[in-house]
């Protein structure tokens, strides 16, 4: 299928890409059209074309993250992500319509055949087909066009700001922006008995608005639009202003507030950072809202990927009934769209379209792309792979004989694996799947990388018996995905963490039993120079020894993926088991751990765990998400007879022995060096880089970790 592709130097391209899977839960469409927002799609765009350090000024949170990186993998992985960042496509659009062509098994609401509106940009791309979870879809009712249809999303961003504004009838409301959330909240407010006056400085968009039903329109560059109110109201101002405008700074926001009325209502709308002059704002007692997207449940992975509808006693209008609404506004013809459509275009012309949108005064508001469907194909795609673990196939014959596999597959096509994993395997063994949900995604790296084939679907790969797997999926797919892969005969490498529950790891016990296959778990601080360096010293030292290892995770952003537990399985198991692992590497087996963390919440992100090992050895594991950015995000100190060694981030390690200090600089964390085993043992057999019965330890030992946390009290490994 073709999708648009955008790259961060500001190409844009029709790519043949995979076909998406619906997701679980979820429809795969057929797009019949789908519109282009000028203002949020130019946005992008014009900053894709940015030069470097117009990109840093312009998002200074990014550059945080590259500093960030930097001083915990140093300079080279740090430029490495950016390059990796630069040179990706994404994709581009967010509000289309389309005919359902498969249904995943979970769905209950869709047939094949139905016609839906989609949202988000996640999602609902300029793409021929698109993988829309349940949420994120709303039925098309009779009466409706798949083009009108397409315009859903966008609209809903407006209702949700007219609801913002807590609108009565003959509420007077002004619009600042007749862009084209602007002109569809003009249309709503006077669908819902408001009166309305609009502002803009081009003329032709305020002769829309009234034709959508603005009473009074102004055009500040040729007027007052403060006197104008003044006129409008008798002096009153209005009672709310919906602030449809981009850009930053106080002109806007001090002249919607000047336009109120005491205690009036300022609903911020678009991307705007405001500045409010505080006398002004405090003087007339406003409040200022603002609208973020398309309503309750946007942003929320459980909400819009996970199916959980919030009930309607305690949420009236989530997203997916603001899409409902506004399909039904259609159908009425309250909510007309006609007069905002100013361009319709074959989707083959995309890329033309947008620089015709880019061109200086270009006037268009909506744009419609039009696949040209009809009627519903048959899909051509493979049902969706069962991820459920429970059959691992038959007993394999004897495991004693190592052939090497003929080629590697990877599941998963995340920044990670594209900057820390894959480029020490290109070229060193043949790569055959690329799969990854994101088509445009699995594109990228299947040319960049030298891969024969990209796919969405990961089915095919597990039928490549004996060959090399590489998984870097989100962590509740790792176990899944590890048994069909053991069933396979597969030797695989999996990131951490292996597993998200004891019977996960129960049932890889079990695959491990009776598998030709082999198992690897991404536990790189084991390979890092310093960790070799440390090892090598300690070889000569009887006894047991303490390790203090501190780690500064930082707090998480709330939208991270992380924040997911039923994907990520939470901080302490997600990613405090690569520390927990680190202290069986110098240690050995761990016999008992007692571990607390900071407050007493669902899933903690702060954990410190007190470890005895067998010999006598201790560890303390302290994860928190508390600290100062300033501090290395990994430190630890390890004791023990006649010696003492420091290490901060693995890229400098100091060693105290015979009364001397000696200082060693590296400039990896094992990434590098933990391919390099792997590929070793994929070549040749013989000794597997890390056991199977290694990384199961760290597992049990993290199960521990929680298990600790829930009792309170001391738990034996």
């Amino acid at each position: 299928m073709r999708q648009l592709a955008q790259y961060q130097d500001g190409r844009l391209e029709l790519q043949d890409v995979p076909t998406p899977m619906p997701p679980p839960g979820g429809i795969l469409v057929q797009t019949t059209c789908s519109v282009i927002s000028p203002g949020t799609e130019k946005m992008k765009v014009e900053q894709a074309r940015m030069s470097l350090l117009q990109k840093a000024k312009a998002r200074p949170d990014q550059v945080k993250k590259v500093l960030d990186t930097a001083r915990t993998l140093g300079w080279k992985s740090a430029l490495e992500k950016v390059r990796n960042r630069l040179e990706s496509p994404s994709p581009l659009g967010y509000s289309a319509a389309g005919i359902v062509i498969a249904v995943d098994e979970l769905n209950t609401r869709f047939r094949i055949g139905d016609r839906v509106a989609c949202g988000g940009a996640e999602c609902a791309f300029h793409a021929e087909m698109i993988a829309v979870p349940d949420l994120l879809a709303a039925p098309v009712p009779e009466g409706v066009e798949d083009w009108q249809a397409a315009y859903t999303t966008l609209a809903s961003i407006s209702m949700q700001a007219v609801r913002q504004a807590s609108v009565q009838l003959g509420d007077r409301v002004l619009v600042l922006g007749q862009g084209l959330v602007g002109l569809l909240a003009t249309s709503l407010l006077r669908a819902s008995g408001a009166r309305v006056l609009v502002a803009d400085y081009a003329e032709t968009r305020l002769d829309t608005a009234l034709t959508l039903g603005a009473e009074r329109t102004v055009n500040p560059g040729q007027s007052s639009l403060p006197d104008a109110v003044r006129d409008w109201t008798g002096g009153d101002g209005v009672d709310a202003v919906l602030l449809c405008v981009g850009g930053r700074g106080n002109e806007a926001a001090d002249t919607a507030i000047t336009c109120l009325r005491d205690r009036g209502v300022m609903v911020i709308v678009g991307i705007y950072d405001a500045e409010l002059s505080w006398k002004i704002a405090y003087m007339k007692d406003i409040q200022v809202r603002y609208s973020r997207s398309y309503g309750p449940g946007r942003y929320d992975p459980q909400y819009e990927w996970g199916g959980r509808d919030y009930p309607i006693g305690y949420v009236r209008w989530t997203e997916n009934r603001n899409f409902d609404a506004c399909l039904q506004l259609m159908k009425t013809g309250q909510l007309p769209l006609a007069p905002l459509t100013t361009r319709r275009a074959p989707f083959t012309d995309a890329v033309s379209v947008y620089d015709a949108l880019m061109q200086p005064g270009n006037t268009d508001i909506g744009v419609i792309l039009d696949y040209g469907n009809s009627a519903p194909l048959l899909p051509t795609i493979a049902p969706q792979t069962d991820l459920s673990g429970s059959s691992f196939g038959a007993s394999s014959p004897d495991n004693s004989s190592f052939s090497p596999p003929s080629s590697l597959h990877v599941l998963g096509a995340g920044n990670f694996a594209r900057t820390m994993l894959l480029p020490h395997l290109k070229g060193n063994l043949p790569l055959g799947t690329i799969v990854n949900a994101t088509g445009l995604s699995a594109r990228h790296v299947k040319e960049k990388f030298g891969f024969a084939q990209a796919e969405a679907d990961a089915a095919e790969v597990f039928k490549h018996s004996g060959d090399a797997l590489m998984i870097g999926t989100r962590h509740h797919l790792h176990a899944p995905l590890v048994l069909q892969g053991l069933a396979a005969r597969q030797h695989i490498f999996v990131e951490k963490p292996l597993c998200l529950t004891r019977e996960e790891l129960t049932q890889i016990d079990t695959a491990m039993a009776s598998t030709q296959g082999s198992l690897m778990v991404g536990f790189n601080r084991r390979f890092a120079p310093a960790t070799v360096a440390l090892k090598q010293h300690l070889a000569a030292i009887p006894g047991p020894k303490t390790l203090a290892y501190h780690v500064f995770a930082g707090p998480l952003a709330p939208d991270h993926w992380y924040a997911n537990v039923e994907e990520s399985g939470g901080r302490v198991l997600g990613e405090a088991c690569h520390f927990f692992d680190y202290a069986c590497h110098l240690l050995g087996r761990p016999v008992q751990v007692m571990a607390q963390s900071i407050g007493r919440p669902a899933f903690p992100d702060s954990v410190t765990a007190q470890i005895a090992f067998a010999d006598g050895s201790s560890a303390q594991i302290l994860y928190s998400a508390e600290g100062d950015q300033a501090y290395p995000k990994e430190s630890f100190r390890l004791f023990a007879s006649g010696f003492v060694a420091e290490c901060e981030n693995f890229q400098k390690l100091t060693l105290y022995r015979n009364r001397k200090r000696n200082a060693m600089a590296y400039t990896s964390k094992g990434h590098a060096e933990e391919m390099a085993a792997w590929l070793a043992f994929l070549k040749k057999g013989g000794d597997h880089p890390l056991a199977y019965p290694e990384a199961r330890q760290s597992m049990v030992l993290t199960f521990a970790v929680l298990e600790s946390l829930r009792q309170g009290g001391a738990v034996a490994v």
